[in-house]
């Protein structure tokens, strides 16, 4: 075998291969081995079949198995010799084997470009430590009564006010005609906690036990729905009752219902270790986000156009996927896809410029991804997903996906060995404003 390596730019690189006819022949050797070994034929003993059957019976799969086996042994060994590495799928541009004959082919790919990498190690960084005050754990202790309160009519006649519930039936109109999916039967609606539209509930605020009523409800620009997007319908509303939430008392009795605690006491004291090393982890995770970026925003290099382009389409699908997800729609960005596009853009490019000095500093300091680390990934992201690990695994496999995981998995083993390694100073938190 004979290549040669053309450098396209400073982050793509071409290889073209040539292979002589011994070598090619070698490799058909290999295959039809194999297939001898490992395929049963009707009439023969296992391994004793013909090299001359197995070929005529299963040509084309042997040609193509082999000239599959051979590319990628050759792309291996090639690559070991190398100082640089691929960071994107290798493109193959070739045709297949022919016993006899000379091969040659052509694989193209991009890699990390070299750059002066700046002083990592011992950098100053400022961690706010973490603290959970007594309001975080009140909040915590209503949440639970609320989830043990008893739900009872209110005896005063008066409509709902924020903080209770009403009981409606409701339906929806537009031009005479019912819309489909806007109603509901005895449902309970909490008032003044954003469940439904402001101007729905102010409507049902003015609606006492028993009364019935109907008004014009403009639907915002941004409804989830699309097609009631800033149209007008008619709700008719009826109030069956006013209901109010009664929460016991925080008790020992209580807690041990709501969620296995022994006591009220014990169940503070849970709650605050819980609080506590997870503010400690976002405290943590937001001083090394700010580490790394300083150090990141005096870099520039050429970034990888294939790992920039596949970071601009997930920046982009995670924002649309967000507005959806709080019950907008994509036109109610009030963006075209490319004016969204462009907007991404500069965190697209910082984040590939991250990714791409942390791997540096990785294969500097010569750390690597275990295949357990892979493993514990795919099942990471098997358990958010709701999917089967199996079927998790195979996808990323058969899509190529396990090098970007890989590199991710490294990226992140690069920035924990940065903050290590800094000197860090705790703060007192940053008291926010209460709106």
């Amino acid at each position: 075998m004979d290549f040669n390596i053309e450098e396209v730019s400073a982050v793509e690189r071409e290889i073209k291969v040539s292979v002589p006819a011994e070598e090619v022949g070698a490799a058909l050797d290999a295959t039809v081995a194999l297939y001898k070994v490992q395929t049963p034929i009707k009439g023969f003993r296992k391994g004793k079949v013909p090299a001359s059957v197995i070929q005529s019976k299963y040509k084309k799969q042997i040609i193509s198995e082999a000239t599959t086996d051979l590319i990628n042994y050759q792309i291996n060994e090639i690559l070991n010799g190398e100082s640089f590495v691929p960071v994107s799928k290798i493109d193959v541009d070739a045709k297949e084997l022919v016993r006899g004959e000379d091969f040659s082919y052509v694989i193209k790919f991009e890699i990390i470009p070299e750059f002066d990498t700046p002083g990592y190690l011992g950098l100053p960084v400022e961690e706010e430590r973490a603290e959970v005050s007594d309001e975080d754990l009140k909040d915590v202790e209503t949440r639970l009564l609320q989830s043990m309160a008893k739900i009872a009519p209110i005896e005063e006649d008066r409509p709902a006010k924020d903080g209770e519930l009403a009981s409606v039936t409701f339906s929806a109109e537009m031009d005479g005609e019912p819309i489909p999916g806007v109603q509901a039967d005895n449902f309970d609606l909490p008032i003044g906690e954003g469940h439904s539209l402001e101007e729905f509930e102010d409507f049902v605020k003015t609606l006492k036990s028993g009364e019935s009523g109907e008004t014009d409800i403009t639907f915002p620009e941004d409804f989830i729905n699309s097609d009631l997007a800033g149209k007008t319908a008619t709700m008719k509303v009826t109030v069956h009752a006013v209901k109010e939430r009664k929460m016991p008392e925080l008790t020992d009795e209580v807690v041990k219902q709501a969620g296995g605690f022994e006591s009220v006491e014990k169940m503070r004291e849970v709650v605050k270790q819980s609080y506590t090393a997870n503010r400690k982890q976002l405290n943590k995770s937001a001083a090394q986000t700010k580490l790394i970026s300083d150090i990141v925003k005096e870099l520039d290099f050429p970034l990888p156009p294939s790992l920039m382009q596949d970071r601009l389409d997930r920046m982009v699908a995670d924002v649309i996927g967000r507005a959806e997800r709080s019950g907008k729609s994509f036109e109610s960005l009030g963006k075209t896809m490319e004016e969204l596009r462009e907007e991404q853009r500069p965190v697209a490019e910082e984040s590939v410029r991250t990714e791409i000095f942390l791997l540096t500093v990785a294969k500097r300091e010569e750390l690597e991804v275990q295949p357990q680390d892979v493993e514990g990934a795919l099942y990471q992201i098997a358990q958010q997903t709701h999917q089967d690990f199996s079927s998790v695994k195979s996808y990323y496999e058969e899509n190529n996906l396990l090098i970007p995981l890989k590199d991710r998995l490294l990226a992140d083993k690069a920035a924990e060995f940065i903050y290590e390694n800094a000197d860090v100073t705790e703060i007192d938190p940053v008291k926010k404003d209460k709106e």
